[in-house]
């Protein structure tokens, strides 16, 4: 549908947009499996549910697949995550846990869905010297609906950071964010649609409660995620239940439309039809259907946080506005060319380019008659080009810039934007064998930080210089300081500044002042902007 909207109707068109992408890439795409770490020896540590044996690697120490709260499955399906009941003996924690129900998808190693509802397990990276260090806890993106902790492997990062980290698998899709009314105490309560996040919360209280017996300081956790994963820790800002569970928070490309969350209304008017079309009407209906039932049936339905009740009371930017983050130091920014790989996806992945005759047609109906005017077709290499610049600016890049305002004078924010429009495309893209100019697009940061899905990126030796500046500047802000990176210009704090991040050749690493006017924030700050549903 077509018409002017609040910015608020942004994350229909982005889940729309993100799942087009992904099921568009994910039936052209067939890739290795990740690569697994090798231990030579056998760390043990107790933790409150027993004790888990680790292995040590050539980066440190890695203990996976360690269970932080009960299965969610039968009568705890769509219920608040319990704590895990302890177990005797020494459980192995060397390998990977099960990535939470969702289908198949175009990343490495998910050419398989996943049926298993066993999957609330979280893996702890931790550099070799004393304790007492530095905690960052990893939200993976995936949109809500795919991903696990198992995304990223930061072992790298942990000994150059000198931090522990935390990598946390989370209920995703209706399983996660199925929100009813009626059916049981958790609707009533006012969690109902909140599963996934409440999850995160759980696993955070696993890291208060167990990660000094592996080196971290429970009182300096920061939490940090990419895409939806950002999008998670804008939330957790926000949730009252929250509150002491971290002291500071990274968001990469997720505060897209302001963070906002469901209405009550419309999650539950969503969950009712999803129950209509498994033909259910009480909650023991709904627990008697296989995963495989409901992941089926949950494709067409919007997934994510609900607002209303006692997990997050109000919208995001509101709670933001009466202080909820206050204290907290955040680091958050965006990509420069965000919406490339989404464009790529709806139009030149499967051999139809966007056109220059279809771009007003496209345009006008996506953003409206004004944003057509200031993005001409004349200004892009190319049509898609051109769209992928208005999707970008529109959902990630301004949305950034007003969150650094709405928090700003709450606590410390901190901001950036990736621009190595050099940088390779990630693993998912770099199999896909095309040649389109991804820029420095969504996701794309990752490999600078991390190994992601297990891989070394190919980047060359400037970028290797950026990569190694980045963790620098990730790293001090998980120690509690200024993000900065050695003879580099520090993140500046506040609003209107940001970090440009790029490659020598590319001018380096520089303060920039004029990234609002550059993303046309003008226009896309505007809450009568036309967006579609």
């Amino acid at each position: 549908m077509t018409g002017t909207v609040s910015r608020r109707s942004a994350p229909r068109q982005l889940g729309g947009v993100i799942t087009a992408a992904l099921t568009a890439l994910a039936a052209a795409l067939i890739a290795p499996a990740p690569a697994q770490a090798v231990g030579s020896s056998d760390p043990v540590v107790r933790t409150q549910a027993g004790l888990v044996r680790g292995e040590v690697t050539a980066e440190g120490r890695q203990f996976l697949g360690i269970p932080y709260a009960e299965p969610p499955v039968g009568a705890l399906r769509w219920k608040e995550p319990r704590a895990v009941r302890p177990w005797q003996g020494v459980r192995t924690a060397q390998d990977f846990g099960n990535k939470c129900v969702q289908a198949t998808s175009w990343d490495p190693g998910y050419e398989q869905p996943s049926h298993t509802e066993d999957c609330l397990d979280l893996n702890v990276y931790v550099p070799e010297g004393a304790g007492h260090r530095s905690v960052m806890v990893w939200f993976h993106g995936g949109g809500l609906t795919a991903g696990a902790g198992q995304d990223i492997v930061p072992d790298t990062f942990a000994r150059q950071t000198g931090a522990v980290v935390v990598t946390v698998n989370y209920r995703l899709g209706a399983m996660g964010f199925l929100a009813t009314t009626g059916l049981d105490d958790e609707a009533r309560d006012g969690v109902s649609g909140n599963f996934g996040m409440l999850d995160q919360q759980a696993a955070l209280r696993w890291v208060r409660a167990n990660i000094g017996r592996f080196g971290g300081d429970p009182g300096r956790v920061t939490i940090a995620g990419e895409s939806a994963g950002g999008r998670s820790v804008c939330t957790q800002l926000a949730s009252p239940t929250a509150k002491g569970l971290f002291r500071a928070g990274i968001i990469e490309s997720g505060a897209y439309d302001d963070c906002a969350a469901r209405t009550r209304e419309t999650a539950v008017s969503q969950g009712a039809a999803f129950a209509r079309q498994l033909g259910c009407e009480t909650g023991a209906c709904l627990r008697g259907k296989s995963a495989a039932e409901v992941l089926a049936a949950q494709g067409e339905f919007d997934w994510g946080p609900v607002a209303g009740g006692r997990f997050l009371p109000t919208q995001p930017s509101d709670a933001f506005a009466q202080g909820a983050a206050a204290g907290v130091s955040v680091m958050n920014g965006a990509n420069q060319d965000e919406g490339r790989l989404f464009a790529f996806a709806r139009f030149d992945l499967g051999g139809t380019p966007l056109t220059v005759e279809r771009y007003p047609t496209v345009m006008r109906e996506e953003f409206g008659e004004e944003a057509l005017r200031h993005y001409p077709v004349t200004a892009y290499p190319t049509p898609t080009i051109g769209y992928a610049t208005a999707l970008g600016d529109a959902l990630f890049a301004c949305s950034a810039l007003r969150l650094d305002g709405v928090l700003a004078g709450r606590g410390p924010v901190y901001g950036y934007e990736f621009a190595d429009r050099t940088s390779p495309p990630f693993a998912s893209l770099r199999n896909l064998g095309t040649d389109f100019d991804f820029g420095a697009t969504h996701v794309n940061e990752l490999q600078y930080l991390f190994k992601h899905f297990g891989l070394r990126s190919p980047l060359n030796s400037e970028q290797k210089v950026l990569a190694r500046q980045m963790v620098q500047y990730w790293g001090t802000f998980i120690r509690g300081g200024v993000p900065r990176a050695d003879g580099q210009p520090s993140m500046p704090g506040g609003t209107g500044t940001v970090l440009s991040l790029r490659t020598v050749s590319a001018g380096g690493n520089a303060l920039s002042a004029t990234v609002h006017r550059e993303h046309r924030c003008n226009l896309w700050d505007s809450a009568t902007v036309t967006l579609n549903g």
